[in-house]
This record gives structure tokens, C-alpha cells and sequence, in this order.
């Protein structure tokens, strides 16, 4: 039976269109290891798992596709090489379903609490102050009263891009004078989501990562802070990584879920890289949701990661 698509006809051109790039390379390598082959045998599958590896697809889940695949033509005997898209499309995300990471349907599934806390993780110039802007724009667009805190407070840049897309959303954002102490604008900006009833609450954090301790000891003091205002924020740690970078993205995924309880991921940037394979690795070996894909610089351009939506979109030509 097939499986009913989450995703209106727009956003699905949208995914079909900013994944270009990616498609277009990892076809081009699956025509090259098919060619002269009709069967799906010992060769092609070497081929295939080349393949895989340098589309940033990463090695660990390289190898378990590739044993899916095994026994599948084990089972099925002789599979066509015709058939190998299809083949991939229903084991990679057979793969990611196994484990067992919810994926919401829209910008405002979550939002059970009020206000709802976002705490904004990533290296510098990852997109994440244009990723806080696009997601203030999803929840205002939905009714929701958005607030944004600037507690990036050693980046003038920073502050000043924060402020930019909070004008250009429209939606109120707290920040106090450079060099301030970061769990301290965290604070005000809980404060004044409580007074204001706010609905969600997106704070920014610091991108350095020249030292894991000071970044875990300044996370942790930030959620600590927050937590004298609403006890059980942040409600959301979200990761926001570069698919551009490729295998450096899962770097950072390391570092970041080891200095905080990162519990969603956002991969920006896929629209002007060939490495969006880069998101099934990650979707796979972090056991986190990928909850949010940017591929584009528009305010409308970040999506909700359907891994379904998202394989189909990679493996159809």
C-alpha cells in the first residue's frame, strides 16, 4: 500500500527542487555502478556502498544499508538493477524507522506547554540566527506569540542579525549590552514571556567550541537560570548543524550531544550541497530527530523533515 504523502504538492516541488544538487551527484554515482549490470550482485553492491560513502551518507549506516540490501537479494534471489531504487528507498527508511524517533506534522505539534522553551545550540555560521528567524516566522504565521532572546552576547553580530529578522518578522526580541552574562538575558526573556503570555520562546546561544567543558558549563548554567522562571525549560535543545559541511556536521553533532541534551536537530543549508545524504547518517546515528531541514534562504524555506518524504525526494529521479 503505498504511503499516504504528508506533504502538499508545493512543498513537495519545494523538497524535490532545494535536494538538486544532492540528486543530481548521487544519481550520476548510481548510473556509474549499475552500468553493464542487470542484477543487483556482489559488485553492484560494492559499487553501491562507494556510493553511499561519498554522498556523506557516513560509513556505520553505509554498512547497514548495505547489509539490508544483502538480504534482500539473498531472499529475493535475482533483483534487478532497475530495481535498485525502489530497493533503497524501502530499506533506508525502514532503517530510520527502526529507531523509533517521532517526526512531528507541523510547525506547532509541540507546543503542550506555555510558554514553550527553544534553546538554540550550534557552532558560529551554521544558520542558526537565520533558522530562529524562519521558525518565529512558521509560529507567528500559526497565531502564536513569539519572543526571541539574544543570549549570544559575546557575537555583536549576533545580536544585531537577531534583531534584524525579529524586525522582519515582527516579533519582539530582549537583549542586553555585549559581554553580558548570557543566562541573564535568558532569564529576562522567560521573564518577560510569563508576564507577556507568550506562546513560544526561541533563545540564541553562544557558537564557540574551542573548549567542550566551558560550552557544557555555560549551557548548563543558562538551563539553570531558566529554570527558576519555568521549571522544566528548556522544553526543546535544538542543534542546528550545516549539511554543507558534510561529515564535519556529524563532528559537531558529537560534541554538542555530549556537552548538552540535545533532543532535536535542524540541518540547514542542503539547497547549495550534493552532501544532503549527510541527513540520513545523521538521522540514523544519533538517535535524535531531525526535525527541521532549511533548503533556502526565503523565510518560508524550513521545512519539517519527513524521512519518508525526504528518501523519496533523494532516490526519485
Amino acid at each position: 500500500m503505498a504511503k499516504l504523502s504528508l506533504f502538499s504538492k508545493n512543498t513537495k516541488s519545494e523538497l524535490n527542487k532545494g535536494l538538486e544538487k544532492t540528486k543530481e551527484t548521487v544519481f550520476k554515482k548510481l548510473s556509474r555502478a549499475v552500468i553493464g549490470k542487470s542484477k543487483v550482485d556482489d559488485e553492484v553492491l560494492d559499487n553501491l556502498e562507494e556510493v553511499l560513502v561519498t554522498s556523506d551518507v557516513g560509513v556505520d549506516t553505509t554498512l547497514r544499508i548495505i547489509k539490508r540490501i544483502e538480504l534482500r537479494v539473498a531472499s529475493e534471489k535475482y533483483l534487478g538493477t532497475n530495481e535498485l531504487n525502489d530497493i533503497l528507498k524501502e530499506e533506508i527508511v525502514a532503517l530510520l524507522d527502526e529507531n523509533n524517533t517521532d517526526e512531528v506534522s507541523d510547525f506547532t505539534a509541540d507546543l503542550n506547554v506555555k510558554p514553550y522553551v527553544i534553546m538554540i545550540v550550534g557552532v558560529n555560521g551554521v544558520g542558526k540566527t537565520t533558522t530562529i528567524g524562519k521558525l518565529a516566522y512558521h509560529f507567528k504565521k500559526a497565531g502564536k506569540k513569539v519572543i526571541l532572546g539574544a543570549a549570544d552576547t559575546f557575537r555583536a553580530a549576533a545580536v544585531d542579525q537577531l534583531v534584524i529578522w525579529s524586525e522582519r518578522v515582527g516579533v519582539p526580541i530582549i537583549k542586553q549590552k555585549m559581554g553580558s552574562d548570557p543566562a541573564s538575558v535568558a532569564y529576562d526573556t522567560l521573564s518577560s514571556a510569563k508576564t507577556q503570555q507568550a506562546d513560544v520562546v526561541i533563545i540564541d546561544t553562544a557558537g564557540r567550541l574551542h573548549n567542550k567543558q566551558n560550552l557544557m558549563d555555560e549551557l548548563t548554567k543558562i538551563k539553570r537560570v531558566m529554570q527558576k522562571i519555568i521549571p522544566d525549560a528548556p522544553h526543546e535543545v535544538l542543534l542546528i548543524l550545516d549539511g554543507s559541511t558534510g561529515q564535519n556536521a556529524f563532528e559537531q553533532a558529537k560534541q554538542f550531544t555530549k556537552a548538552t541534551q540535545v533532543n532535536a536537530l535542524a540541518i540547514t543549508k542542503l539547497d547549495g550541497t550534493a552532501k544532503g545524504g549527510v541527513v540520513l547518517g545523521i538521522s540514523d546515528q544519533f538517535k535524535i530527530p531531525v526535525k527541521y531541514i532549511g533548503i533556502g534562504e526565503k523565510m518560508e524555506d524550513l521545512h519539517i523533515f519527513n524521512k519518508h518524504e525526504f528518501v523519496d525526494s533523494l532516490f526519485s529521479q
